[in-house]
Parts: structure tokens; C-alpha cells; sequence
């Protein structure tokens, strides 16, 4: 099993890019979560098959047909034990966190 995090910037919010990401990560059969950030990025974590990471990693750097993706920066990270879906999370709030759901 490999986990993933990765942040995606260019036009990547009000395009559908969460949900086409969720979506697609579902149909690969991997499990975390997406989020908009307050700078503009896209968030996502996500975990499962390392191929189909790996797939959900090249996706991200075309999203839908409306987003216009600049770069795409991914690490990866240890495995949540926790997850059993792939979700859309709440927007991160300017409050200054920096930790992920959960």
C-alpha cells in the first residue's frame, strides 16, 4: 500500500476538480480526501494500489476539462489506517492549521 499528498495549483477551484478527483480515486479503488485550500490549491490525500496512486498523481496533473493545472506537489506519506472512503473535505479555513482531517 502506498499513501500520497499532494497539493495542485493553477485554476483548480469552482472547475469540478474535487469532485472529478473523488470520482476518479473511488473508480481506482483508492481511499482519502480532497480539499480547497484558501491560497487557491487543491489538497488531496490519498491511498491504496502504489499504480493506482501513481494514477491518481498523473490524473491530477490534467484534472477535468475546465482546469488549467500549473503544478502538481506530492509526497509520499505514511498510510492512514483510518480511511475507508474517499471524500470531499471541508474548505481549509485562513485560521493558519496545518494538519489534514481526522
Amino acid at each position: 500500500m502506498k499513501a500520497v499528498h499532494a497539493f495542485v495549483a493553477g485554476r483548480v477551484q469552482g472547475v469540478g476538480f474535487r469532485q472529478s478527483c473523488r470520482q476518479t480515486a473511488r473508480r481506482l479503488g483508492l481511499v482519502g480526501w480532497v480539499r480547497n485550500l484558501a491560497d487557491g490549491r487543491v489538497e488531496l490525500f490519498c491511498q491504496g494500489d502504489p499504480e493506482q496512486v501513481d494514477d491518481l498523481i498523473d490524473w491530477a496533473w490534467s484534472g477535468p476539462s475546465a482546469a488549467r493545472v500549473t503544478s502538481v506537489e506530492s509526497e509520499t506519506v505514511p498510510v492512514d489506517p483510518r480511511l475507508a472512503d474517499f471524500l470531499i473535505q471541508p474548505n481549509r479555513a485562513k485560521t493558519g492549521d496545518q494538519r489534514g482531517p481526522g
